[in-house]
């Protein structure tokens, strides 16, 4: 998935720095801002137990499915449901027959096709792709109620067509708008995937809750912090995934279909920077490792200022190419430098 402020390409910076500084003796990585979860996914590969937080629906059940799964799922109860269509799937189908069963599922018009497709005047999927997520999210719903899938079952769904529905949308990137006319990729049938599950870490844990308030109720070895930048609201960025992911039938407003969101205090200058005091002050852990880039709301001193409370900070840097979320935009710089500070947290 296509994520601003994603850390991917950082993902070897930020290990080789954690290597540096690290004893020996650390087991736990939280990472409390987590986004679509690369850094937590990455750290659980090297051995560490995760947890991971965020706020957003969609983000919450693609780190519940990286997270907290460690095998396929066997989805017992629901083979046994429909054991005649499971009977008909190819066994030697490249992906399990349960994401078979139901990608195969039969259309409904629901509020993604109503809302984000032709049908309702916007362009965000083709009516059949929409009609196609609208009958796999239902039928998620029904189907855990039903207790036909267990809650691993239910995610395991639902990261995948969260990643599949992402693939096909004819956005330039974020869903801030859509395109005019659909695009190639948009025009391609949903088509469901296994998630690529990594190693067998147990205990992993997924959060969504307020960063401020989870804090407090946790203990970690290295926290990890990834605070939002600048004023830009993520919920803005991907209501069209917040609204499948909870689908949840909001009020929508604009020609865009913008749903109401919570205005994070990070995306604020005075208020971000009262957080993240709050945050660092409260912090259980033996490590703080911090991204944040030159061009944050907060300076580098006021971060440094706040990181001080807990330690004597470092500051490692590399230069990062910087997102670019369509192609009609001009942008003053290609890069940026991505700033990872670091504190052994005192005492």
């Amino acid at each position: 998935m296509n994520y601003i402020g994603s850390k991917q390409t950082l993902l070897p910076f930020i290990e080789q720095v954690f290597r540096e500084v690290r004893d020996g003796s650390e087991t736990t990585l939280c990472d409390i801002f987590a986004g679509t979860g690369a850094v937590g996914r990455h750290f659980k590969r090297l051995g560490l137990r995760v947890i991971a937080n965020d706020f957003q629906h969609y983000a919450y059940a693609l780190n519940k499915a990286y997270l907290e799964i460690n095998h396929p799922p066997a989805f017992i109860r629901l083979r046994h449901e429909f054991a005649e269509a499971f009977e008909a799937l190819n066994e030697e189908a490249p992906i399990p027959r349960a994401l078979a069963f139901a990608g195969g599922l039969r259309g409904r018009r629901g509020f993604i096709t109503k809302h984000y497709s032709p049908a309702g005047g916007r362009l965000y999927y083709t009516e059949a792709n929409a009609k196609r997520a609208d009958a796999i999210r239902q039928s998620l719903d029904e189907w855990r109620e039903r207790q036909w899938i267990n809650d691993e079952e239910y995610f395991y769904l639902l990261c995948s067509l969260l990643e599949a529905i992402d693939h096909v949308a004819n956005t330039a990137s974020v869903y801030g708008a859509y395109l005019k006319q659909f695009k190639s990729s948009a025009l391609r049938p949903l088509t469901l995937k296994p998630p690529e599950l990594s190693n067998h870490v147990t205990g992993c844990r997924a959060h969504r809750r307020d960063a401020n308030e989870l804090i407090r109720e946790i203990e970690c070895d290295v926290l990890y912090l990834d605070p939002p930048y600048n004023h830009r609201q993520y919920g803005a960025n991907y209501h069209v995934l917040e609204t499948i992911a909870a689908y949840d039938n909001p009020s929508l407003r604009g020609v865009t279909g913008m749903r109401d969101y919570p205005r994070s205090r990070y995306c604020q200058p005075k208020a971000a920077a009262e957080a993240l005091d709050d945050l660092v002050r409260n912090a259980r852990t033996k490590h703080i490792l911090m991204s944040y880039n030159d061009e944050g709301l907060l300076g580098l001193d006021e971060v440094w200022r706040i990181l001080s409370l807990r330690g004597r900070p470092k500051m490692f840097e590399q230069e990062y190419t910087r997102f670019k979320a369509d192609n009609g935009r001009e942008y003053k710089r290609d890069s940026t430098i991505e700033y990872l500070h670091y504190v052994r947290v005192d005492g």
